[in-house]
């Protein structure tokens, strides 16, 4: 059921969501959200992206090993919720039971209705051009996600998307081709913005009541969520 009561927008959140990102630069000047940020174990320097190469004959390699405690999660991955655009919905994202773990609560309040977690831009980008696809070993709620690839360093640029879905406490592997990855720019499609697996600046996942130019996720149902990610890989 949408939630059509407005709701307080908290905006110490919306500023330090910016500041984490480096979105803004006069915003990561303040000294109030740079302590704040700081204190929360986030570096001003950019997540350093694994190896990609590997012999040919592989087809497979994790990237990201979450089952292992050595693979960072704090200052490399923030929450990116509806705050920014003046709704309520909070996710957190944090390393537990061997897994990345992205949950919270997501509401439709304010006109909102989207919550994510995002790395901040990687440096140099990743290159997965030796590579088929993104492969996820996950274990989900039931929800329909989406899983996207950034090839460019803007905050609020253009995005390359693909949905998946899940089973209620199994954990699948889920292969997402790079071929049926979409352009989007605010959940509208974008033409002739094809995928450059080359440069890969940064990841997100996402859980939002719409899927792209408007159509509703099917799945779509507002309140607590779960997404556990043991690894994010890639394969040919």
């Amino acid at each position: 059921m949408t939630n059509t009561n407005p709701q307080f927008w908290n905006i110490q959140r919306f500023l330090k969501t910016l500041c984490f990102f480096e979105a803004i630069p006069l915003v990561n000047r303040l000294p109030f959200l740079r302590d704040r940020v700081r204190s929360s174990g986030t570096t001003n320097a950019p997540p350093s992206p694994p190896a990609t190469h590997s012999p040919s004959e592989e087809m497979s390699k994790i990237l990201f090993d979450y089952t292992q405690l050595d693979t960072p999660v704090e200052g490399i991955w923030g929450s990116l919720d509806d705050v920014v655009m003046g709704g309520v919905s909070e996710s957190k994202v944090q390393q537990k039971d061997g897994s990345l773990c992205f949950e919270g609560n997501l509401s439709t309040a304010n006109s909102g209705g989207f919550t994510s977690i995002r790395t901040r831009n990687f440096e140099p980008s990743l290159n997965l051009s030796d590579w088929v696809g993104i492969e996820l070993h996950l274990q989900g709620d039931g929800n329909r996600y989406k899983f996207f690839l950034r090839s460019e360093t803007r905050w609020d640029g253009v995005a390359h998307a693909q949905s998946f879905d899940t089973r209620e406490g199994e954990w699948i592997t889920v292969r997402l081709p790079f071929s049926e990855f979409c352009a989007v720019f605010r959940a509208r499609i974008v033409d002739d913005q094809p995928l450059d697996p080359a440069h890969i600046y940064a990841l997100q996942l996402m859980l939002s009541k719409f899927e792209y130019d408007k159509a509703l996720n099917p799945h779509f149902q507002p309140g607590s969520f779960r997404l556990q990610v043991r690894s994010i890989g890639v394969y040919r």
